[in-house]
């Protein structure tokens, strides 16, 4: 495993709590004007792909975290900076998340791969002569790097990018109890919940809804939702078989994975060693950054350090 040295906190801001907190309560919101398409799945469901207005360049798929959509703040931060730099850029909301319910019972989930499959796929033949990259934040960087070594060779992306990954999930849901004494576990929760409720009437008859909106952890939760409305048989099947730390030795897709060791939302034992991976992937690990945070002195990291690797793979 390589240490970063590029990322260096802010002043007064190397705490984990703040790194994490800062990009989501205390940035402005960027003003981004963006074209909605409406994509429908085989299975009668429905995703929202949101295009930035660049009609040419390079493509770059952007997979969001738990609950965030095109909307989330370091989604637009980073479409904001590829679009001056002439990328045509899309965030694939995942399904519910672009904010009206989905079709279906069923949801997303951390190991959710068919339909960044199916989007990947849509892109390239529309457009198989243009270079396609995907960054993926959080869960939607578990799935990219799962997707990355489900598909090896046939990827059909350029290069990718993940970061703040929840590599191990038993042991992310296990952190995020204690994490902040529980402010990040009650808050996703709680808008988990809160789309169960709307989906009520779908979802009595398929889980014990009561039960799921008294869960008190993640655990709880993905045991009666999450694996129940997915297929697994419990919720260690859920998580063992949707944990991205078993899958990135098989990528062959020229990656980088972004972390940090205080991420509040996973130990740092559960980072991957990079003894176990391929010559595809690079890891770039600082001591400071918290989750989807890495705020220096000069902004926001993560949007110089993206495109700059980005870059190197795009003639």
């Amino acid at each position: 495993m390589s240490d970063s040295h590029s990322f260096k906190p802010a002043c007064c801001l190397s705490s984990p709590h703040i790194q994490t907190l800062w990009p989501s309560l205390l940035r402005h919101s960027i003003k981004l004007t963006l074209n909605r398409e409406r994509v429908e799945l085989p299975d009668g469901d429905f995703i929202d792909l949101d295009w930035n207005l660049n009609h040419q360049g390079p493509i770059a798929i952007i997979f969001h975290g738990l609950e965030g959509s095109s909307d989330s703040s370091y989604v637009r931060g980073l479409i904001n900076v590829l679009g001056r730099q002439g990328w045509r850029c899309v965030v694939m909301n995942f399904r519910g998340c672009s904010g009206e319910p989905n079709r279906l019972a069923r949801a997303y989930h951390s190991g959710d791969t068919d339909d960044i499959k199916y989007v990947i796929n849509l892109i390239k033949q529309r457009r198989p002569d243009t270079a396609l990259v995907a960054v993926g934040y959080s869960l939607g960087g578990n799935a990219l790097l799962k997707y990355l070594g489900e598909t090896r060779n046939n990827s059909q992306l350029d290069t990718a990018v993940a970061v703040s990954v929840p590599f191990d999930l038993d042991n992310a849901a296990h952190t995020l109890r204690k994490s902040g004494f529980g402010i990040y576990q009650n808050h996703l929760l709680k808008n988990l919940k809160l789309t169960v409720l709307k989906k009520r009437q779908l979802l009595d008859s398929l889980i014990d809804v009561d039960a799921a909106l008294n869960s008190k952890n993640f655990h709880e939760f993905d045991h009666l939702v999450t694996a129940q409305l997915h297929g697994f048989s419990s919720v260690d099947d859920y998580y063992a078989q949707s944990s991205s730390n078993q899958y990135i030795s098989s990528i062959t897709t020229s990656t980088l994975i972004i972390h940090a060791q205080d991420d509040p939302f996973l130990h740092h034992s559960a980072i991957p060693d990079n003894k176990n991976t391929t010559k595809s992937v690079s890891f770039e690990i600082s001591s400071h950054g918290g989750h989807v945070g890495f705020v220096d002195k000069q902004g926001y990291w993560l949007e110089h350090r993206i495109p700059a690797f980005l870059r190197h793979f795009i003639n």
